[in-house]
């Protein structure tokens, strides 16, 4: 049943077969699973960053928050204060997706930990990284991700 719904809520994000321009306000998402994107909130200052998520007791399906980060480093998260489960994409200066932490538990105050080289991380709603099949080494696109390494950059189809 669980299973069911997620994937209801998976197509309700609609994975699309063509994708825009990039946009501040979203994300795209791609690899062998297909594509999707989610409209996002931007977490790119201390303090931004520091209250993410938290307070908030429902999120829609095909939104997230972005947390952008200056240069790499080791990102790690904790869910205190934070009403909804959810699933935390780790991002490289690239832009590709090098650890995925499925179903934090709201409230938890275990340390989740990212890895070394994250410059952003993407919340969205628990469940949906399985139900799209989003994998380590799925892209992402979004304005923040410039230069000549980028995996894939906001001028590419």
């Amino acid at each position: 049943m669980r299973r069911a719904f997620l994937c209801f809520l998976a197509s309700s994000v609609y994975a699309t077969a063509a994708i825009a321009d990039c946009s501040d306000t979203q994300v795209d998402l791609r690899g062998d699973w297909g594509k999707a994107r989610f409209t996002v909130e931007v977490a790119d200052d201390p303090a931004e960053r520091a209250q993410g998520l938290m307070h908030r007791s429902q999120m829609a399906s095909g939104a997230g928050m972005l947390f952008l980060y200056d240069s790499p480093h080791r990102a790690t998260f904790w869910m205190k204060n934070t009403l909804i489960p959810l699933d935390m994409l780790f991002l490289d200066a690239t832009g590709r997706v090098s650890y995925i932490h499925e179903d934090a538990i709201p409230q938890d105050l275990t340390q989740i930990d990212g890895g070394e080289g994250v410059v952003a991380v993407l919340e969205i709603n628990a469940g949906l990284a399985q139900a799209f099949g989003i994998t380590v080494g799925s892209e992402l696109r979004h304005p923040f991700f410039a230069g000549d390494k980028i995996s894939w950059p906001c001028d590419a189809p």
